[in-house]
């Protein structure tokens, strides 16, 4: 897989890589969510939309690259995305939160594990202290997934229909 990035091979045997978004991304992503279901949708961006616009592609292919990052994972020699997390970290890099979102028919390959695996390593390698995801509580795929890897589940403050997800990093 020749697009610059890492690679990746799942459980499953799956085999894709991840880079950083670039700013000529934009197309590439705004197709990828074309392949991504309501519902994922929905658990992504906690709000039903029917597609995702300019100004979201722009921000998610716009990083600064240093609080921010946003992590495509590709097949096809970096031609087609099949998933993308994004790691959003406070003003001195202690917490992070991440949100990720996968092609339909590439869930229950290990893609979306491998991903936040990936985040994660990064985001300890940058002195991220903790790392969490807000996650409608419906979500239970993504919950669980996150338990497996060490997280845990709190109800969101304030808010009902949210679990906060949160992992402290540099313990290992």
């Amino acid at each position: 897989m020749d697009n610059g990035g890492d690679a990746i091979i799942t459980r499953s045997g799956c085999m894709f890589s991840v880079r950083p978004a670039r700013a000529d991304d934009e197309a590439a992503l705004a197709e990828f969510f074309k392949y991504v279901t309501p519902e994922d949708m929905r658990f992504r961006f906690l709000t039903s939309i029917k597609e995702v616009g300019h100004e979201r592609l722009f921000a998610m292919t716009n990083v600064d690259h240093h609080q921010t990052e946003n992590f495509l994972a590709f097949v096809d020699n970096g031609t087609e995305i099949i998933a993308t997390a994004m790691l959003a970290c406070d003003a001195d890099l202690k917490r992070g939160e991440v949100a990720i979102a996968t092609r339909a028919d590439f869930k229950h390959d290990g893609v979306s594990w491998e991903l936040l695996k990936h985040v994660t390593r990064y985001a300890e390698s940058i002195g991220v202290r903790t790392i969490e995801s807000i996650e409608l509580r419906e979500n239970h795929a993504a919950i669980e997934l996150e338990r497996e890897m060490g997280f845990t589940a709190t109800s969101y403050p304030g808010d009902a229909t949210l679990m906060l997800v949160q992992r402290t990093l540099g313990t290992d």
